[in-house]
């Protein structure tokens, strides 16, 4: 399977076109912001806008693009500004998960509440600041997610499309927070099952950050059920692939390109398909040393070291490699077998996307 160049180069103009429509609207909503609000409330929007403004591969805007074009979509600024609403909910789910999982950076720049934690001891604040903290970054991610939702419900498309897309977008959510539900549980339990596990990679990514944009993207240019239904596999697939991936760079990329700790994983305990590979095919000593470093808080580099070690030599790393090479492969099968519904370029750009997910780094 072969990456097109085309593939590549349309996921970049996606993306510098959202990047550019992002920075077009936050200038205009700070300036609103301070005039209407005053400097508390523009304390909150910029907090919001920065983790916005952070980049990002904007791969979920971009599937939006995508699925309205595919689907013979022509309005390219009500579309992208669609892509904006569904990046902003990204962003708003950024900022809670980080504070779920005690991130310390988001893409290289300190986790929101953090932000403002920090913001307290400086201006020497009454009260807790890590509680501050908190507090005004969750204000600041539930500001920024009906921001979203106002958006999306003042787009220029017939009443029952955006209707659909509302409904479409909050169900997403719904499940989504299942799924993290899910995920925190499994951190929390001795053994997470196998099914949960997976749950996880369905509820909290593929429909997420692959059905849901596509499926905005198709119905805003009027797609049925039929459609739809016909991209979901593909999609589902990708998705699992996706995050797959994400937990193999989560322990061995590299902090500057991830933005983040590769010790993050181990501390929170995350449960998934590599470490539970791992946990169920280490022995004896190096077992109960994986389970006592899953979930410990002050874990050492050298913890870690060994821990990713065991993950090698248990072949966990190999096995989820491989998982998500077949998730990539079954997601191509998916989409060869329904690419008569739409433009060749735009079954290519999904193949590539495809060999990128599969390829990625960061």
């Amino acid at each position: 399977m072969t990456q097109t160049p085309s593939s590549a180069s349309r996921l970049a103009t996606y993306k510098r076109r959202i990047d550019d429509d992002i920075a077009q609207y936050a200038k205009s909503v700070r300036a609103n912001t301070q005039k209407q609000y005053g400097e508390h409330a523009t304390l909150e929007v910029d907090a919001f806008l920065d983790m916005l403004s952070r980049g990002g591969k904007r791969i979920r805007g971009a599937l939006v693009m995508a699925g309205y074009e595919m689907s013979g979509g022509t309005d390219e600024a009500m579309i992208l500004h669609t892509a904006r609403a569904v990046e902003m909910m990204h962003a708003y789910v950024l900022i809670v998960d980080d504070i779920q999982d005690r991130a310390i950076l988001r893409r290289g720049k300190p986790a929101t509440y953090r932000y403002f934690a920090e913001y307290h001891r400086k201006n020497h604040l009454k009260g807790d600041a890590e509680h501050t903290g908190i507090s005004l970054a969750l204000n600041a991610a539930m500001a920024g997610a009906h921001a979203a939702e106002i958006i999306l419900a003042n787009l220029p498309a017939e009443p029952q499309l955006r209707l659909n897309v509302l409904s479409i977008m909050n169900r997403t959510m719904m499940i989504t927070y299942h799924g993290q539900m899910t995920d925190i549980i499994n951190s929390l339990v001795e053994t997470p099952s196998v099914a949960d596990i997976d749950r996880v990679l369905e509820w909290k990514t593929a429909l997420y950050s692959f059905i849901n944009p596509l499926h905005v993207g198709m119905v805003l240019a009027g797609a049925d059920c039929h459609y739809t239904d016909a991209i979901t596999p593909f999609a589902l697939h990708l998705g699992r692939a996706f995050q797959i991936t994400d937990d193999i760079i989560g322990i061995f990329g590299e902090e500057e390109k991830a933005g983040k700790s590769p010790m993050d994983d181990i501390r929170e305990g995350k449960a998934t398909v590599l470490s539970a590979y791992a946990v169920a095919h280490a022995r004896g000593g190096n077992k109960l040393f994986l389970k006592a470093c899953l979930g410990k808080a002050d874990l050492t580099a050298n913890e870690f070291d060994r821990c990713k070690a065991i993950v090698v030599e248990t072949g966990a790393l190999q096995y989820a490699q491989e998982k998500a090479a077949a998730e990539v492969a079954q997601a191509v099968t998916e989409l060869r077998a329904v690419a008569h519904n739409w433009p060749a370029e735009s079954v290519d750009f999904l193949r590539g996307l495809a060999q990128q997910v599969q390829n990625r780094t960061s």
